[in-house]
C-alpha cells in the first residue's frame, strides 16, 4: 500500500492521500481527534472521489459531530509521512500505508495500527416478491414475536466489509465495546460480538489503558478478536472504513472526545436519581397508587413506581392504550402520585401485535417493517406517528405517566430462540445478527435503539416542553445520551456470579462513554423454573421458554435470596439509577420482613442513604450533562499510575470520590434457607496515590493496599477519597424535598480538594438557558480552610439562604466538637470559613 500522492486542503485541516489500493482522507477534528476515512481504489481510478472526502458530504451512520476544528501539518520523511496536530501524531509508513500513533510531546507511541482490509460486498434487501407474507408466531421472553418465512433476497448495492487491525502493546489492556453478559473487563485474548439483543448494548469503542480510543463511525454488527495471530475490529457493512482516533491523558479525557463526536447527554429529571420501585408487574392503577402510599406511610423514600407490560387490553401486545377496567384514569393515577411527590413510569414496546388498532394504523401509513409488526423508527413520520399513539392515552399531554421504560429495544431475537439451552456465542450472533439485517438492513443492524429514543425524545419535547425526557431502554448506541436515556443491562439472572459479571459490564459500558446506566436490583430472572410463574400463559406447557433462569425456588421466601437480594441493592445505592426490579417475586420493601428484621432495615437504610446522597449524586449529574465526565467509573480513571487499580474488576468509583466495593459472595445462607458460618468481612484494594476513609466507621487508610472491611448485612465496604468534600442532605423522602434541616457539608481532610456543587430547577429545559449555579466548593488542607463561590442564579429550593453544617470527618470529635462541626448561612456570596481541627493518623492492615 504505498504512498503516491498527497493533497492538503486549503484550509489545512483535511488531506487526501493516494496509495496503490486505497484512498485515504485524515481530518483534524480537535488537536486530540483525528478522523481517519479509507476507502477502495478501484483499477484505472486517478481521481479522489468527492464523498467521503469533503467535510458535510458523507451520511454518517451514527450521526456524529465532525466538525473540523484543528489545523494539520504534513511532512514528508524518508520512509514515512507525518501529520500532526498540536497534540497528536499520525506516523504512515511509505511503502507498507500503516499508521502508528504518537503522543506529539513526548514520542510516546500509543497505538500501531495493521493493515486495513476492505473487501466489496453486495448489500441485500428483503422482501416477499408481491407474495402473500407467511408468518410463523413465536413466544420468546421478549412476547411473540413473527418471523416472516418466505422473505426473498435481491442485491440493493455494493459496500465493504472492513478490517481495521490493531498491534497492541504487551501488557495493554483493552476496555469498552459497549456491555456484554459475559463479564469480561479486559478484553485483551478475547472475541466480543456486536449486535444488539437483551443483556447486550454493543458500542464501535475501545479504550486503552495507553492512553486512546478508538470509535468507528459504523451502523453495522461487529466482531473484535484479539488473538496471537491476530488483534482486528471487523465492521460487517459499511460504505468507508470511517473512524476517530482519540488521545487523552486519562480515560476521562478520552470519555470526553467520544462526548465531543456522539453528543452531550441530556439532563435528567432530579426525581430519576431518586429510590425507583417496579417489579413484574402491577395490574391496576390502584395498585400502582397503594404502593407508594405504603411507602409513603413507612417513612421509606421514594420517587417512581414503574407500571411493566401489559397495560392494553386482552393479547393487544404492544398496544399504547390502556384495559379502562384496570386503568380507567391515567392524569387520575398521577395526580395522586403527584400529591405524594411520587413519579411513574411505563413500559412502551416498538413492536405490536398485527390486529391491535396500533399495529394497523402504521401497517396503513406504511410505517411497519417487514415483520408487520414493528414499526419503522428510522422513519421521521413513524416516529411521530408511534409518539401520538404513546401520548394519546399514557402521556396525555404531560399528565399522564411521566417517563418512559421503552422495553425490548433490540428489537430481534433471533428465530426458535427458546429453549433450555444457551446456543454458542457465534451462532446467536449469526441468528440475530441475520435478523437485525433482514429487517433494518446491514447498515443500520445496531441502530435501532437510539433512533426510537430520538423520536420519543424529541415529540416529548414538542409535547410538553417544560417536562424533561425519561427514557429507561434496553439497547443503545453511541448518542443515545442526548435523549434523555438511562440504559440498562436487560434480564439478568438472580445468581452471585451475575451480580459479579454486572459490576464489570457496568463499567465497560461507562468506559464506552455511556454516562447513565442501572441494572435490576435483585435479577430479573430468580426462580429456577421461572417460565411456570411469568402469568404469561404458558404455565401449563412444561418446557422452558427461554434458558435465564435464577437461583433459587422459593423467591424472597428463601433468605438466601433475600441475602443476595440486599447486597444488590446495596451496591444499587452507588449506580446513576436506583431501581428495584423483577419477575417471579414481589420486591417491595414489607416482602423482606417488618421493621425490625435485619433484612428490612438494611434496605430501610441503603434507601434513607441514597437519599442522605442525592445532592452528590445530582451534582455528578450535572457533571455529566456539561463537562462530560463518568459517573461509574473503573479504577484507572483515576488511578492510572497504579497497576493493581487498573486491574481491579470487583470494585469502582462512584464519582470521584466513593470507592465501592460490592460484596459478592454468601455470608448468611446458602440456597434452601441453609445458615453459613462465614466471616462477615470483605478484602478491598485501597488505590495508590491516596489515602481513604471507610465511610462507616471513618477510619483513615494508606492506599496502596488491601485490607479487610467490615462487611455485615447492613451495608457494604464504601470508601472515601482523602480530600473529598461530599454534600449530604438527611430526612430526604423524595429527591426535590426541601429539607429544613441544615444542609450538610462532610470534608474529608488530607488533600486540598473542590467539589462542584450543582442545582438546578429539577425539571424543565432551564439549564440549556443557564438557569442553574455551579457552586464551587474548596478545601485546603493545610490551612484548614473552607471556601464556597457565589450563587449567580435565584433557584427555588437552592442552596441559597439556607443554613450549612460543615462536618470534618475522622476527626476527634471529643476533643473538637465545636472546630468539627461549623454552621453558617450561605447567603450565595463567596465565602471563607477556618476551621481548624485535630485528625486521626493513617492507619494500616
Amino acid at each position: 500500500m504505498g504512498i503516491i500522492r498527497w493533497v492538503l486542503d486549503e484550509d489545512r485541516k483535511s488531506a487526501a492521500i493516494e496509495t496503490d489500493k486505497e484512498f485515504l482522507a485524515v481530518y483534524g477534528i480537535e488537536e486530540n481527534i483525528i478522523r481517519c476515512v479509507c476507502i477502495g481504489k478501484k483499477e484505472g481510478q486517478a481521481e479522489f472521489p468527492d464523498t467521503p472526502f469533503r467535510e458535510g458530504k458523507a451520511e454518517s451512520p451514527m450521526d456524529l459531530f465532525r466538525s473540523c476544528k484543528a489545523e494539520l501539518t504534513i511532512e514528508e520523511l524518508v520512509n514515512a509521512l507525518l501529520i500532526e496536530t498540536k497534540k497528536t501524531s499520525l506516523y504512515i509508513d511509505r511503502a507498507t500505508g500503516r499508521f502508528s500513533w504518537s503522543e506529539k510531546e513526548t514520542g510516546r507511541v500509543l497505538l500501531e495500527e495493521g493493515y486495513r482490509e476492505l473487501t466489496e460486498i453486495p448489500v441485500y434487501e428483503y422482501s416477499t416478491g408481491g407474495e402473500e407474507p407467511v408468518i410463523r408466531r413465536v413466544r420468546t421472553v421478549d412476547g411473540d414475536r413473527n418471523f416472516v418465512e418466505n422473505l426473498k433476497p435481491h442485491e440493493d448495492h455494493r459496500a465493504y466489509r472492513a478490517k481495521l487491525q490493531f498491534q497492541f502493546q504487551p501488557g495493554e489492556r483493552i476496555h469498552g465495546l459497549g456491555q456484554g453478559e459475559a463479564g469480561i473487563f479486559d478484553y485483551r485474548g478475547h472475541t466480543q460480538y456486536l449486535y444488539q439483543h437483551n443483556m447486550r448494548i454493543p458500542a464501535p469503542v475501545i479504550l486503552s489503558d495507553q492512553g486512546y480510543g478508538i470509535l468507528a463511525d459504523c451502523g453495522s454488527l461487529m466482531v473484535f478478536k484479539d488473538e496471537d495471530l491476530e488483534s482486528y475490529l471487523l465492521l460487517d457493512t459499511v460504505k468507508a472504513l470511517d473512524y476517530y482516533f482519540v488521545a487523552g491523558k486519562d480515560a476521562e479525557e478520552i470519555i470526553k472526545g467520544f462526548r465531543r463526536l456522539t453528543g452531550k447527554a441530556a439532563m435528567l429529571p432530579k426525581w430519576a436519581f431518586g429510590y425507583v420501585q417496579s417489579r413484574e408487574r402491577y395490574r391496576t392503577q390502584e395498585e400502582i397508587v397503594s404502593i407508594a402510599s405504603e411507602y409513603r406511610k413507612r417513612g421509606i423514600g421514594l420517587d417512581c413506581v414503574v407500571q411493566d407490560w401489559k397495560t392494553w387490553e386482552g393479547d393487544g401486545w404492544g398496544q399504547k392504550t390502556t384495559d379502562h377496567g384496570r386503568y380507567p384514569d391515567i392524569p387520575g393515577m398521577s395526580s395522586k402520585l403527584h400529591d405524594m411527590h411520587v413519579h411513574s413510569m411505563v413500559s412502551v414496546w416498538p413492536n405490536m401485535n398485527y390486529d391491535t388498532p396500533d399495529c394497523q394504523e402504521m401497517q396503513e401509513k406504511g410505517y411497519l417493517l417487514l415483520d408487520l409488526a414493528t414499526y419503522n423508527a428510522f422513519l421521521p413520520e413513524a416516529r411521530e406517528l408511534y409518539w401520538n399513539q404513546a401520548n394519546k392515552e399514557l402521556f396525555a399531554d404531560g399528565k399522564g405517566f411521566d417517563s418512559w421504560w421503552c422495553d425490548s429495544t433490540e428489537p430481534f431475537s433471533g428465530p426458535d430462540w427458546g429453549g433450555e439451552t444457551r446456543r454458542p456465542e457465534e451462532e446467536r450472533f449469526r441468528l440475530v445478527g441475520d435478523e437485525h439485517k433482514k429487517f433494518l438492513g446491514a447498515e443500520r443492524a445496531n441502530l435501532y435503539a437510539a433512533y426510537h429514543a430520538r423520536g420519543i425524545y424529541e415529540n416529548q419535547r414538542k409535547t410538553a416542553p417544560d417536562k424533561r425526557v425519561l427514557n429507561l431502554t434496553r439497547s443503545g448506541y453511541p448518542g443515545i445520551q442526548r435523549y434523555g436515556t438511562m440504559l440498562w443491562s436487560g434480564d439478568i439472572t438472580a445468581t452471585w456470579e451475575t451480580l459479579r459479571k454486572q459490576i464489570v459490564e457496568g463499567m465497560n459500558a461507562s468506559m464506552s462513554g455511556y454516562p447513565y446506566w442501572t441494572l435490576d436490583i435483585g435479577g430479573f430472572f430468580v426462580l429456577k423454573e421461572n417460565w411456570k410463574h411469568r402469568g404469561c400463559g404458558c404455565e401449563n406447557d412444561p418446557s422452558p421458554k427461554w434458558f435465564w433462569q435464577g437461583d433459587y425456588e422459593e423467591g424472597v421466601k428463601d433468605p438466601a435470596y433475600r441475602e443476595l437480594y440486599v447486597r444488590w441493592l446495596e451496591e444499587g445505592v452507588f449506580l446513576p439509577m436506583f431501581r428495584s426490579h423483577g419477575t417471579d417475586t414481589p420486591r417491595e420493601i414489607w416482602n423482606f420482613g417488618e421493621p425490625g428484621d435485619p433484612f428490612y432495615e438494611a434496605i430501610k437504610e441503603n434507601i434513607r442513604l441514597r437519599y442522605r446522597l442525592i445532592p452528590y449524586i445530582y451534582s455528578l449529574a450535572g457533571q455529566v450533562c456539561l463537562d462530560d465526565t463518568t459517573m461509574l467509573r473503573s479504577l484507572f480513571f483515576d488511578f492510572p499510575d497504579d497497576p493493581r487499580a487498573g486491574e481491579t474488576e470487583d470494585e469502582f468509583l462512584f464519582g470521584r470520590n466513593f470507592l465501592v466495593c460490592p460484596v459478592t459472595s454468601p455470608m448468611y445462607y446458602d440456597r434452601g434457607g441453609k445458615a453459613l458460618d462465614r466471616p462477615k468481612v470483605r478484602k478491598c484494594y485501597l488505590p495508590k496515590g491516596a489515602d481513604w476513609y471507610d465511610f462507616y466507621t471513618r477510619e483513615r487508610y494508606e492506599g496502596g493496599q488491601e485490607i479487610y472491611a467490615e462487611a455485615g448485612l447492613s451495608h457494604i465496604p464504601v470508601f472515601v477519597r482523602a480530600g473529598s468534600l461530599i454534600p449530604m442532605e438527611s430526612g430526604l423522602s423524595y429527591a426535590q424535598e426541601q429539607s429544613d434541616q441544615p444542609f450538610e457539608i462532610h470534608i474529608y481532610p488530607g488533600e486540598d480538594q473542590s467539589f462542584v456543587y450543582y442545582e438546578d430547577e429539577g425539571d424543565g429545559y432551564g439549564y440549556e438557558k443557564g438557569i442553574y449555579n455551579r457552586i464551587l466548593m474548596t478545601w485546603k488542607d493545610k490551612e484548614k480552610v473552607f471556601r464556597i463561590s457565589e450563587a449567580k442564579k435565584d433557584i427555588k429550593g437552592g442552596l441559597k439562604g439556607r443554613t450549612c453544617r460543615i462536618i470534618i470527618e475522622g476527626s476527634d470529635q471529643d476533643e473538637c466538637a465545636d472546630s468539627c462541626n461549623l454552621e453558617f448561612v450561605y447567603k450565595g456570596e463567596e465565602e471563607e470559613i477556618p476551621c481548624s481541627t485535630r485528625t486521626t493518623g493513617k492507619k494500616q492492615r
